[in-house]
C-alpha cells in the first residue's frame, strides 16, 4: 500500500523502516544457508539433477513422514525454498551472484505439497532413459535439430497424464532411435507451455524442422500412437529386383551411401515391414534400406548365395561378385536396435584434418571439428556419424583434429581437453567452442546456430580491452547451467546487432586471470565494453532483453540524477510533469536485482512519466537529507499541487516492471470519460465519434489491474477514438443491454454514418498497445472502404 509522505512524515517512516529491516534480518539469519548444500548437489547440477535430488529429500524429510519432529516443517521449508530458486534459471543466477539477499523480491517456498505428491506426481519421466525431459532452455534446440520429435506436455497434477505414463514409456522403448520421445513438465515450465499454447494435459505434439507442429487427437493406445508418429517418418524402404539391384549397389560408390538389404526367402525369418521401416528411420541419410523377395528373384538370390532369409549391409563400392572382398556384412539379428548398432560401427569415421592443411581448409569451408588427444580418445559416439547428414543443408563439414599431432595449434585455440568447435569459414580466428550437452540434438542445434551467428570464443590474444569498436563479452564457466542456457540467446541477439556490436565469450575456468582482472564474481557475467565505458548486463537470459539492454545504452530510459539535476528536473519540474526516482546503492543486492526491471519500466512509461535514479553511495549526504533510510527507495513525485513538497513511496512487495508500471499509472490524470446511461446513449450510440469502452465493476480485481492499461490506451488513441468507462455495478441495466457477461469487457463502437448497435464489437485483449494497433487497423480499413465507395460513385457519374 502506498502512502503520501512529506518532510514531517519522515520520523514515522524511519521507525517503520527500522522495524522492517529488523524483521528482514531475522528471516535472513534463519534461512541464509547454501542452497546447493541443502539439496546435496554441485553448482554445475542440471535442472533434472536438482529435481531428482529434491524429490529424494522431499520423500525423506516431509513433515507427513516426520510428525514427531517439531523442526520438520521448518527443515522442509528450507529445502523447498532451495528447490524453488535453483530450478528457476533467472533466480538461480541472482542467487549465485548475490546470495539470498538478491532474492528478497521473490519470497517463495512458504507452501509445499503432500508427501503423496512428491512420491507419485513429481517429475513423472525423470527416471526414464528413453524419454528426454526437456526444459525451457533445451526445447528449441531439440525440436529444431532436424530430427523427428514426439513430445508429451504434461502436468504432474493431471490424472490422465499418469494414466498415459506406462503407455508412453513402452512407446518410447519401441521407437527409440527412430523418433525422439520427449516430455515437458508444465508444472516446472509454465512459461514454455504458455508460449506453445498448451492449455490441456496431456497434449501430444509431433515436431520436425520445416513443418508446423502437429497435435495428436487419437486414443492413447501404444499402437495408435505408433501409427500416428510413423506417418511422419519420411524414410522409405525400396523393393529391389534384378533390374534395379545392380544399379543400386554400383551407384552407392558415387553417392557414398551404402545399402542395408533384407532378403526374404522361403526358409528363415525375414525382417518385418515395421522393422525395416524403423531401420530406414534410424539410418536416414546414412544408409539406404531395401528388401528383396527371393521367391520372385530366385536367380539373383542364388547368385548371391542367399538360401535363407537374411539381412546384409553393402558398403559404398561393394563388389557383388566377391562379397568378402567387397566388405559385405551379413547380419543374423532380427532386432532393429542390434542391426542399427552393428551397421553404425561399420560406417566410416570422420576425416582427420592434418595440421598442415588445417588453416587452409578452415578458411574455405564451414567445419564442425572434434578435437581429440590421441587415436585412443573415444570422445565421440557412433550416433554422431549422423552429423554429416543433419548438417548437410547448412553446408557444414565434419572432421577431427588430433591435438597431440600439433599442441601449438590447440593451445592457440585454447583447447586443452577433448571438445568440439564450429569454424565459420574464415580460418582459425572466427570460431566458437561447444559447451553444451554431448548429445546429438544439442550439437546439431549449436552448429546451426553458431555458423549463422556472430559469437566467437575469446582469449588473452583477442580480448577487446582496447578495441575501438563496442563489444559484448560473456564471462562464463562451462559447468554453470545458466551460462549454457544464455549462450544460444547471445547467438540470437548477435544476428540482430551485426555490424553494430561484436559478441564474444570468455571461459573463466581457462582464463581465470583475465576474469579476475575484470572483477568477475559470478557466472554468467555479461559486460558491454565501449572503449572506456563498461556496462554490466543484469537482465533475464533472453535475446529480447539483451537487445533491450543495448537499446537502453544507446538511448537511456533512466536519467542518472545528481543533487543539482534532481533539484532542477524533479523539484522544479513543470506543473503537469510526473517523476519516478529510485534511490539506490550499488552494493545493495535488491537494488542490483531491481535495476533491469527499473529500466524496462522506464521504457514502458516513455512519454508519460519521467524516470530517474540517484546513487546514494556517491551522493550519501543528499540521500540522507532526503530522508532515504533504506535501499532501494522508490518515490513518485506527482503533478504539482499547492502542497510545497510531496511524494508517494512504493511499498509493494513485487518490484517487477509491470507491478511498478501499474502503480505509477494510477497517478496519471484520467483521460477516459466516465459514462452514465444517458451519456452512453447520447455520446456513444447516437454520437458521431468512434468510441472504445471499458465495462467494469469496482470490486473486480482484474478490472483494477486493467484500469491503468485502459488509460494508456486512451492516451494512445486520443484524437482518433474517444475512450469511456461504464460502471456495471452502478449501471447494471446498461451493461445488461450491451450483453456484458464478464468484467472487464472492452468493446469498440465505430461511427459509420448511422446509429451504432448497442452490442458494439468485442475486443479480446487486455494490452493497451495491442488494442491500439487493432483499432488503428479497423479505422484504416473503414477509411479505405469509404475511398472505394467514393471512387465507385465517381465512376458511375
Amino acid at each position: 500500500m502506498e502512502f503520501l509522505a512529506s518532510k514531517g512524515d519522515c520520523t514515522r517512516y524511519f521507525k517503520r523502516s527500522l522495524l522492517l529491516v529488523f524483521v528482514c534480518v531475522i528471516v535472513l539469519v534463519c534461512t541464509d544457508q547454501d542452497y546447493y548444500s541443502l539439496l546435496g548437489v554441485s553448482k554445475e547440477a542440471s535442472s533434472r539433477e536438482i529435481r531428482q535430488a529434491f524429490k529424494k529429500l522431499a520423500l525423506k524429510l516431509h513433515p507427513d513422514k516426520n510428525q514427531n519432529d517439531p523442526n520438520a516443517h521448518e527443515n522442509f521449508l528450507k529445502i523447498n525454498r532451495a528447490y524453488e530458486v535453483l530450478k528457476d534459471e533467472d533466480l538461480r543466477k541472482k542467487y549465485d551472484k548475490y546470495g539470498e539477499k538478491g532474492l528478497e523480491d521473490q519470497q517463495q517456498g512458504g507452501r509445499y505439497e503432500s508427501w503423496h505428491f512428491y512420491r507419485y506426481d513429481f517429475g513423472i519421466y525423470d527416471d526414464d532413459p528413453e524419454i528426454i525431459t526437456l526444459d525451457r532452455g533445451e526445447f528449441d534446440a531439440a525440436v529444431n535439430s532436424g530430427e523427428l520429435w514426439f513430445v508429451n506436455f504434461y502436468s504432474p497434477r493431471c490424472s490422465h497424464c499418469h494414466d498415459l505414463a506406462p503407455t508412453w514409456r513402452e512407446f518410447a522403448k519401441e521407437l527409440d532411435g527412430v523418433i525422439r520421445i520427449g516430455a515437458v513438465n508444465c508444472g516446472d515450465n509454465r512459461m514454455l507451455c504458455r508460449i506453445k499454447g498448451i492449455n490441456s494435459y496431456p497434449s501430444l505434439y509431433v515436431f520436425k524442422t520445416g513443418m508446423q507442429p502437429v497435435k495428436y487427437y487419437g486414443d492413447r493406445s501404444k499402437e495408435s500412437l505408433k501409427n500416428f508418429a510413423m506417418q511422419y517418418v519420411t524414410s522409405t524402404v525400396t523393393e529391389l529386383w534384378a533390374g534395379n539391384f545392380v544399379n543400386a549397389i554400383e551407384t552407392s560408390f558415387a553417392s557414398g551411401v551404402g545399402w542395408l538389404i533384407t532378403f526374404c526367402a522361403e526358409h528363415g525369418d525375414c525382417l518385418s515391414y515395421q522393422t525395416r521401416l524403423k531401420l530406414a528411420g534410424m539410418l536416414e541419410g546414412l544408409v539406404n534400406v531395401g528388401w528383396m523377395d527371393c521367391g520372385t528373384q530366385g536367380e539373383l538370390c542364388d547368385n548371391l548365395d542367399v538360401s535363407s532369409s537374411t539381412t546384409a549391409y553393402f558398403p559404398p563400392g561393394a563388389t557383388i561378385n566377391n562379397k568378402e572382398k567387397g566388405g559385405v556384412l551379413f547380419l543374423n539379428s532380427l532386432d532393429a536396435r542390434e542391426i542399427y548398432q552393428e551397421v553404425m560401427q561399420h560406417l566410416p569415421d570422420f576425416e582427420i584434418i592434418s595440421a598442415a592443411s588445417l588453416e587452409d581448409r578452415l578458411a574455405h569451408h564451414r567445419w564442425l571439428l572434434f578435437f581429440q588427444f590421441g587415436e585412443g580418445d573415444k570422445s565421440n559416439v557412433q550416433e554422431f556419424k549422423k552429423l554429416k547428414f543433419l548438417l548437410k543443408d547448412e553446408h557444414i563439414q565434419v572432421g577431427k583434429f588430433d591435438c597431440l599431432s600439433s599442441p601449438t595449434i590447440c593451445n592457440k585455440l585454447y583447447v586443452y581437453q577433448p571438445c568440439l568447435a564450429v569454424f565459420k569459414g574464415k580460418g582459425t580466428g572466427d570460431y566458437e567452442i561447444h559447451h553444451g550437452k554431448k548429445i546429438l540434438y544439442d550439437i546439431v542445434a549449436f552448429a546451426k546456430e553458431s555458423v549463422n551467428s556472430h559469437v566467437i570464443t575469446l582469449g588473452p590474444q583477442n580480448f577487446p580491452d582496447k578495441d575501438k569498436e563496442p563489444w559484448l563479452v560473456d564471462f562464463f564457466a562451462p559447468w554453470c547451467p545458466p551460462c549454457r542456457a544464455l549462450l544460444p540467446e547471445l547467438r540470437k541477439a548477435s544476428k540482430h546487432l551485426y555490424g553494430q556490436l561484436k559478441f564474444g565469450t570468455l571461459d573463466c575456468t581457462v582464463h581465470e586471470g583475465l576474469c579476475n582482472m575484470h572483477n568477475i564474481r559470478a557466472y554468467p557475467t555479461t559486460v558491454v565494453f565501449n572503449q572506456s565505458d563498461v556496462h554490466e548486463y543484469e537482465g533475464h537470459h533472453s535475446a529480447e532483453q539483451i537487445l533491450e539492454f543495448i537499446e537502453d545504452l544507446r538511448n537511456p530510459s533512466v536519467v542518472s540524477l545528481t543533487p543539482e539535476t534532481f533539484a532542477e528536473l524533479v523539484q522544479r519540474r513543470k506543473r503537469e510533469e510526473i517523476w519516478m526516482v529510485d534511490f539506490y546503492a550499488p552494493w545493495c543486492g535488491p537494488c542490483q536485482a531491481l535495476m533491469p526491471e527499473w529500466k524496462k519500466m522506464a521504457r514502458m512509461l516513455n512519454g508519460l512519466i519521467s524516470v530517474g535514479s540517484v546513487d546514494c553511495q556517491k551522493y550519501y549526504s543528499f540521500c540522507h537529507q532526503e530522508s532515504v533510510r533504506g535501499y532501494p527507495e522508490i518515490r513518485l513525485f506527482p503533478q504539482k499541487s499547492n502542497t510545497a513538497y510531496q511524494y508517494y513511496s512504493y511499498n509493494g512487495w513485487h518490484r517487477d516492471a509491470y507491478s511498478l508500471r501499474g502503480w505509477a499509472l494510477g497517478y496519471l490524470p484520467q483521460v477516459s470519460v466516465d459514462l452514465t446511461p444517458q451519456s452512453f446513449t447520447e455520446k456513444v450510440l447516437n454520437g458521431k465519434d468512434h468510441w472504445v469502452i471499458d465495462f467494469y465493476a469496482p470490486w473486480c480485481g482484474p478490472c483494477q489491474n486493467f484500469a491503468p492499461e485502459f488509460e494508456m490506451l486512451a492516451r494512445a488513441v486520443k484524437g482518433k477514438v474517444k475512450a469511456g468507462k461504464v460502471d456495471c455495478q452502478a449501471y447494471g441495466q446498461t451493461c445488461q443491454i450491451a450483453d456484458i457477461r464478464a468484467y472487464p469487457t472492452v468493446k469498440f463502437y465505430p461511427y459509420q454514418g448511422t446509429k451504432k448497435s448497442v452490442l458494439g464489437e468485442y475486443i479480446d485483449s487486455r494490452d493497451a498497445k495491442g488494442i491500439a494497433d487493432l483499432l488503428n487497423e479497423k479505422l484504416e480499413a473503414m477509411e479505405n472502404k469509404g475511398k472505394r465507395k467514393k471512387s465507385r460513385s465517381k465512376d458511375e457519374l
